[in-house]
């Protein structure tokens, strides 16, 4: 079935070119799934409170600053998730703006939301209505638990999804606190599994002509990436404690002190194992009976680690990298932010990108970039992302053209 929308111009020949995007979410889960689905071509119009606009524009600081060193109301946080998009303003909880909406819908191939289960039923804005009006739409809904089961009625915020979902029992010092991840990443990877259904719908609706709703949850996608410690529990009936930086299934694969530093270890098999007992001149410790195979490793760790601990704090940390790396031992140093942003590594794969903006004091924001590297359909950065309304004047072309293409 060929596709309903020209390509968009622009510049843009990404892979999703010609696919249009209304985006009702906020926050962090959502915005990621669409700014992806933007970079790989997608036209995304994100459609925002009057005045107010996502939340996150007022999380902060850091804000971009304006050429008087002033905060503007764009923060670090809603940069993170927003380029590749337009923003048009509706007050989606009157009549008209609501109405609005609606009118625009058919003229879109995806509509995502992340509002309380329930929530947009009362502006005729829900999946029910807008799937029986527009049969080849798909229609994502983002929340904290899901549209049916007990707790669907409650909220979904990153921390709440990392505490059910049970990855912050395993994270942390093992006679410490349990602890989140450093990042929303709960909220990221629902984006990211939001982001590979709605491709897949698409291609069931471009196969078939039917749309469908996508029901997508923080607490089930929190649930899907325990991966291997999630089927080790189903597998064994044993829940696997808190290990700090160690790894339930592999021995020595943690964080070691050096001297003046920090840095990782992760022999991933009894090869590289026995090479990092000879580079620390302990050949005794790869043919000692406790410590021969990984699964003795994991038996004897107790034992192990303290004595492999005071070997290695025993060595320079970049002198250690260093004779890893030429024996073939997987590890390296512990970067900080600032270490990772000057890494020639990140340079080269183009993982910080600057956009123009003329809000921002320096006539330009940095973002991290996409990690996708296209062969034939390279992603592009076609737009920063827009202030709350900065595209309104989009309303009434697309309302009055509904194969309008995306401008410049």
């Amino acid at each position: 079935m060929s596709h309903p929308h020209p390509p968009c111009a622009a510049g843009s020949n990404g892979p999703l070119a010609g696919v249009r995007i209304m985006d009702l979410s906020r926050i962090l889960a959502g915005p990621t799934c669409t700014q992806l689905l933007g970079d790989y071509g997608a036209e995304v119009i994100k459609v925002e409170r009057p005045g107010l606009g996502d939340d996150t524009r007022a999380w902060g600081p850091p804000y971009v600053t304006d050429p008087d060193g002033k905060p503007t109301s764009e923060s670090a946080y809603y940069l993170s998730a927003n380029r590749n998009k337009r923003s048009v303003s509706v007050d989606i909880s009157n009549a008209s703006g609501a109405e609005t909406v609606r009118r625009m819908v058919p003229q879109f191939d995806v509509f995502i939301e992340n509002f309380k289960v329930g929530g947009l039923a009362q502006y005729g804005l829900d999946h029910a209505t807008l799937l029986r009006d527009n049969p080849g739409l798909i229609y994502c809904s983002i929340t904290g638990f899901g549209q049916t089961g007990p707790n669907a009625h409650k909220p979904g915020y990153d921390l709440l999804a990392q505490a059910f979902g049970g990855i912050m029992s395993l994270t942390g010092a093992p006679e410490g606190e349990p602890t989140k991840v450093g990042v929303g990443i709960a909220d990221v990877v629902c984006g990211l599994y939001a982001a590979t259904a709605i491709l897949a719908a698409l291609r069931h609706r471009d196969m078939t002509g039917q749309g469908q709703h996508i029901d997508i949850a923080l607490a089930d996608t929190t649930v899907a990436w325990l991966v291997n410690a999630g089927t080790n529990y189903l597998t064994s009936g044993t829940p696997q404690p808190r290990l700090g930086n160690q790894h339930p299934n592999i021995v020595p694969y943690q964080v070691f002190a050096a001297s003046d530093g920090h840095l990782i270890v992760a022999a991933g098999n009894d090869a590289q194992y026995s090479r990092l007992c000879r580079l620390l001149t302990r050949d005794d410790l790869a043919t000692d009976p406790r410590f021969a195979t990984n699964l003795l490793r994991v038996e004897h760790r107790d034992v192990l680690i303290p004595i492999l601990a005071a070997e290695i704090a025993c060595h320079a940390r970049d002198h250690l990298v260093r004779g890893m790396e030429d024996a073939g031992v997987p590890g390296g140093p512990i970067n900080t932010l600032p270490d990772v942003f000057a890494s020639d590594q990140v340079a080269a794969r183009d993982m910080v990108v600057s956009m123009p903006e003329s809000r921002a004091s320096s006539g330009k924001v940095d973002l991290i970039g996409n990690p996708v590297k296209f062969s034939q359909t390279p992603v592009t950065y076609r737009h920063a992302p827009p202030t709350c309304g900065q595209d309104n004047d989009l309303l009434a072309a697309l309302l009055a053209d509904p194969n309008g293409k995306e401008t410049a």
